[in-house]
């Protein structure tokens, strides 16, 4: 495996001791995967805060999203009705629920290291019977005017992708689930391709198929079809088990360019990017063998669900690329890549 990152050297950039909770009987469990865009000449993460009740000894408690407000459950961890072998899902009398509770939240930065919350800016929660577990790994396009943000729509019903709008980042128009379950990873182009909107996306099947990378056409950014599949795994490679989009394709003279996290068997999480046609993004003409970055510093390695680089946000400047990425599940850092290097890595059909 390679890696060709270079790391903010203050990694990790935010942790979650840096930011309050929301309520007071919650904590912040861990910070992860933001999306990033830049508003009035300042550098924004609008990252996933994942939230639970102050745990107690011999008592599983996690929270859920009512049209009351947060209601918190409890179960004895001895009941033999619970299954919490997995620390992000836990299983009670048949059902799932997350851990966690999870929402948005933006801070801001005038040198793209050092972020702070700004006052007068909401918390984005879920809204609705389609987003009572949460609200989950926001990828940012801006498109004209208009800032696009889909995002993981989690409740009962399933886990599918929601969209919001917002030209101020105080004001929001709420679209409602425009993917539904089972679906995520959902990151818009940055422009339309002949008059249509085109976005990423990511189906999953537990039987008949894959975690794979779909594409998908929209006149109006809100209604989706044409969708195609582009990118699956690969057998005994780094993204054997599951790979899923990152943020908004760059747009280069050799084509849009894609960051992509895999996942293996191990469930270690990594980067690659592959290439789409410019005039039809339906056509992949390469794709990285290796990976680009590996969980390879402490901070990557062990955390709420260690083994972990995952990215829905960057930003571009000339041949710079900057990502912000979710580490180990619990923290937000920063890393920098060449893109003409990530091109020269690619291998074309």
């Amino acid at each position: 495996m390679s890696d060709i990152a270079f790391r903010f050297a203050e990694n990790p950039i935010l942790a979650p001791k840096n930011l309050p909770p929301s309520r007071e009987g919650l904590e912040i469990a861990c910070l992860l995967n933001p999306g990033v865009f830049t508003f009035e000449e300042k550098m924004w993460l609008l990252i996933r805060v994942a939230e639970r009740p102050k745990q107690i000894a011999g008592i599983i408690s996690f929270p859920i999203l009512t049209k009351d407000g947060i209601e918190i459950l409890a179960v004895d961890e001895s009941d033999p009705f619970l299954n919490a072998t997995d620390p992000r899902v836990i299983n009670y009398k048949g059902a799932d629920y997350l851990t966690t509770l999870s929402h948005l939240r933006l801070v801001c930065s005038d040198d793209g290291i050092h972020f702070y919350e700004p006052e007068g800016y909401p918390i984005l929660q879920g809204e609705g019977k389609d987003e009572t577990f949460g609200i989950e790994d926001c990828r940012v396009a801006l498109i004209g005017h208009t800032y696009y943000l889909t995002y993981t729509a989690v409740s009962a019903h399933g886990v599918g992708v929601g969209l919001r709008t917002t030209t101020d980042w105080k004001n929001f128009e709420h679209h409602g689930m425009i993917i539904p379950p089972h679906n995520k990873d959902c990151a818009l182009f940055e422009a339309c391709i002949n008059g249509k909107f085109y976005a990423l996306h990511r189906p999953s099947s537990v039987a008949l198929g894959g975690n794979y990378i779909w594409l998908a056409e929209s006149p109006d950014g809100i209604h989706w079809g044409r969708h195609q599949c582009i990118i699956k795994t690969r057998a005994n490679l780094w993204d054997s088990v599951r790979v899923g989009a990152g943020a908004a394709p760059i747009k280069t003279e050799a084509g849009w360019l894609e960051i992509y996290h895999g996942a293996n068997e191990k469930h270690q999480y990594a980067l690659g990017a592959f290439l789409m046609d410019l005039q039809d993004p339906s056509q992949v003409l390469a794709r990285t063998e290796a990976p680009i970055m590996i969980p390879q510093e402490d901070y990557e390695l062990h955390g709420f669900f260690g083994e972990v680089v995952f990215t829905n946000g960057h930003v571009v400047n000339g041949d710079e690329l900057t990502i912000y990425y979710g580490a180990a599940d619990e923290f937000v850092c920063g890393a920098k890549f060449s893109v003409k290097e990530i091109l020269s890595a690619l291998t074309y059909f």
